[in-house]
């Protein structure tokens, strides 16, 4: 109880006037913050429990659905399946209530939740299904800003101008129905001035806010986001630095799930070169995207993690040889340093002997030279062994060239069918041979098997050593005629190097969410340490190569 009381009262010191600081003190506090995370999203989590515990078993249908309004404000932007569970509970509420203000209420809030997980189709059905003309005064807004969001998350999916058209349309109309003093209209009008490109009288609008606005509100973020991506469009990359993180900062502080601060702020890193902090922030955003299931924020993601992560592997990778190549340096002035002293002291002990010494130094010279004998003949033995090797992988890559040549005489006697049956107007043949997936389904069964026997060839133990590398009881036991399953050939694809997890969905057909989880309970089986798993698959092989 202490310990928490202590955090809290850090958390309080460290609130206030973060706004006026200089760019490098609200990074330094992003950072505290990152350490921090997971504990206020501990400390969000433990208010909505003491919420929960309070509930009275004897409230009316209007405090329910009060009551579940509150925790689905909680649950907003924190975790979408949990605040859509309480606005269906409260669309029952209204149902038997009879209110229709409420009912309407909770079906736009409905709409907003699903688009924003990528249920487009729901979302549109239900706000079709809503007259905007017998809507009441309070709830009309909601609506406007339901359509605003719906469009907001589905140009993240499928960008056209004629549905930026639509979030300005929406945003006006939401502007004629505010209260010109809230928050929410100040930030809407300053969205519209950015929109049509009136920059500067954002930006000073953005700033009177800033000073004004109260840290606490969840619109705060917003502000500084907005300032952000004002700085961005005019190429101002410090203050772009400084606003982004600003609002990272709070959306963190306040356990917001649903940003799109760090992503921005990922890519400012990455542009000035600090791929560390920029593959950092990335994964915090990726991680945010998926607790919080916030599809449209997945997709956005997906292609900024792609191009850091390949940064970051670079990076490391030439880390790695730097410093192999510092240690080899290291390691040779050590070994001449040694060897010099050892020198110096023989030659200043045993000046008067120094015939006997020629012969002792000629002695190890021939010695040295039978060793570098043998080390030669080793090494030419080692160059006859990836000469063959290089011949084997030759053959398997002519397979794959007759393979794809195999799949292109299927695709044309496949159209040759098809043109042939469209001559004879045989559309109902044609339909079902459109329809089934039949033929797909064996080519990818075919495409697997293939890929399943061309890397077992190449690494035939790798199903023993990727067991090895698990505990006992977790290790894969392959049914009967199975070269490999889905798992196996997750960290087959990894140990050919592809470790992008969205080329591994792409492959093997499965969802990005999939694979992650895949490799995630795989680290969790592990007998080795987690962080070292996917390392040590990559190894498996590299000192023999068996055919």
């Amino acid at each position: 109880m202490k310990k928490y009381f202590l955090f809290l009262i850090i958390v309080l010191v460290n609130l206030p006037a973060y706004s006026l600081d200089s760019t490098d003190t609200i990074l330094a506090q992003l950072n505290m913050a990152l350490k921090n995370k997971e504990r206020y999203v501990q400390l969000k989590e433990e208010r909505i429990l003491n919420f929960k515990k309070i509930k009275s078993d004897n409230l009316t249908k209007e405090q329910e659905y009060n009551y579940n309004k509150t925790l689905y404000t909680e649950y907003l932007k924190f975790n979408s399946d949990s605040a859509i569970q309480y606005v269906k509970k409260n669309l029952k509420l209204a149902d038997q209530l009879q209110n229709k203000d409420l009912k309407d209420l909770a079906n736009l809030e409905l709409a907003t939740l699903y688009s924003s997980s990528g249920k487009y189709r729901e979302s549109e059905a239900i706000l079709k299904a809503i007259n905007k003309k017998q809507l009441s005064a309070e709830v009309l807004p909601e609506y406007y800003e339901a359509y605003r969001e719906f469009y907001e998350h589905y140009v993240a999916n499928s960008y056209d101008i004629k549905y930026i058209k639509q979030i300005a349309t929406y945003r006006d109309s939401l502007l004629t129905v505010l209260n010109p003093e809230t928050l929410k209209y100040k930030i809407n009008v300053i969205q519209r001035n950015i929109h049509h490109k009136q920059f500067g009288i954002a930006q000073k609008k953005l700033m009177r806010l800033l000073e004004t606005a109260n840290q606490d509100d969840v619109q705060y973020a917003m502000i500084g986001y907005l300032l952000g991506s004002i700085y961005e469009t005019t190429h101002q990359l410090e203050l772009r630095k400084k606003y982004y993180a600003l609002s990272a900062l709070s959306d963190i502080k306040h356990a917001i799930k649903d940003n799109a601060s760090l992503q921005e702020l990922a890519l400012v890193f990455y542009e000035i070169g600090d791929v560390d902090m920029a593959y950092k922030l990335t994964q915090s955003a990726i991680a945010d995207a998926l607790y919080c299931n916030v599809q449209f924020r997945t997709l956005q993601m997906s292609e900024v993690y792609s191009i850091i992560n390949t940064a970051y592997l670079e990076r490391e990778a030439k880390r790695k040889m730097q410093l192999q190549m510092y240690l080899l340096c290291i390691s040779i002035l050590t070994v001449f340093l040694i060897v010099a002293i050892i020198y110096v002291y023989k030659q200043m002990k045993k000046v008067s002997r120094i015939r006997g010494e020629l012969f002792i130094t000629s002695q190890k010279l021939a010695e040295l030279n039978k060793d570098i004998t043998e080390t030669n003949s080793q090494l030419q033995e080692r160059n006859a062994q990836l000469s063959e090797s290089n011949h084997i992988k030759e053959e398997y890559i002519a397979h794959f060239f007759n393979l794809c040549s195999t799949y292109i005489n299927k695709l044309e006697n496949y159209r040759i069918i098809l043109n042939k049956k469209a001559q004879a107007k045989q559309f109902d043949e044609i339909y079902k041979i459109l329809k089934s997936t039949t033929l797909v389904d064996n080519e990818l069964e075919e495409l697997y098997k293939n890929f399943d026997i061309i890397f077992l060839n190449l690494y035939p133990t790798f199903v023993k050593d990727f067991n090895a590398l698990l505990i006992a009881e977790e290790q894969i036991v392959l049914k009967q005629g199975e070269l490999l399953n889905t798992e196996l050939r997750i960290f087959a694809l990894i140990r050919l190097g592809i470790t992008d997890s969205v080329k591994i969905a792409a492959f093997l057909r499965y969802s990005l969410s999939t694979i992650y989880n895949y490799r995630t309970r795989a680290r969790n089986k592990a007998a080795v340490s987690r962080n070292d798993f996917e390392e040590m698959v990559i190894k498996i092989g590299l000192i023999t190569l068996k055919i």
